[in-house]
């Protein structure tokens, strides 16, 4: 049976892999890239510079994998994230039968964690779901969560308050519901669109890379900068990976 091992590579830094992650590496003949296109590139190089850093064994392969661009929602979200899928499923599938004989093991090098705000793990499911004999192993990565509170030096959450970890989408609702939110995956920026009342800010961008990028303040304070360098950010790059944490100013810690 194919052997898939999904491996958490933390937020772009090769120094964040773990010795688990970099044994894995070492145990995969078939090293799977999903490609972006031209405009976001980096993503596959860093994931190629891990590989050459880390393995030591000669006999490696790497397979491209075209992943179509998403639609735009069109009402439904989740309607139209699960046609996603389902078209990169498609992808995967063809490319795991042509490229990894039955008893081959290969590898996905999964931004940050596996299992935090990644399909990689719903994909594999649905191909197994629809019939596809493989297995899989999860490797744990370091998450962008874990690298955003270090490099601010702050605690993720505070004595006895819980932490939700949310969308741009959901913000609105989690952020009136929670002290400490942790926000992933807003593309259009709705922390400046939220009431910023006595709220601080812990943003960074790139986190664990050489163009890491770091902002914290009170909300009011720095929302437009964020903004702003966000945007000659992603201008600069084609891309943008980007975290923060909102946090109620109530004297806790």
């Amino acid at each position: 049976m194919r052997k898939i091992l999904l491996i958490g590579m933390g937020p772009g830094g090769p120094d964040f892999l773990t010795v688990q992650a970099i044994d894995a590496l070492n145990r995969a003949t078939v090293f799977f890239l999903p490609d972006k296109g031209a405009e976001k590139a980096e993503l596959r190089e860093v994931r190629e510079q891990i590989c050459r850093r880390f393995i030591t064994r000669p006999e490696i392969r790497f397979v491209t994998i075209d992943i179509p661009q998403r639609d735009a929602p069109a009402g439904d979200y989740r309607a139209t994230v699960d046609d996603w899928h389902a078209q990169i499923a498609a992808r995967y599938r063809q490319v795991l039968i042509d490229e990894l004989p039955d008893d081959g093991c290969g590898a996905f090098l999964v931004w940050g964690d596996p299992t935090l705000y990644d399909s990689s793990l719903r994909i594999l499911d649905r191909l197994r779901a629809d019939g596809l004999p493989i297995e899989y192993e999860i490797i744990p990565g370091i998450s962008a969560v874990q690298v955003l509170t270090a490099r601010h030096r702050i605690p993720l959450n505070r004595i006895g308050e819980s932490v939700t970890i949310t969308t741009g989408r959901k913000l609105g609702a989690a952020h009136h519901a929670a002290e400490d939110t942790v926000v992933m995956l807003d593309g259009d920026e709705t922390f400046a669109k939220i009431d910023a009342g006595d709220t601080y800010i812990y943003w960074g961008a790139y986190l664990g890379m050489a163009d890491e990028i770091l902002i914290a303040g009170k909300l009011a304070d720095v929302a437009s900068d964020i903004q702003r360098v966000r945007r000659e950010a992603r201008e600069a790059k084609g891309w943008i990976m980007d975290a923060y944490l909102l946090r109620r100013s109530d004297g806790g810690a």
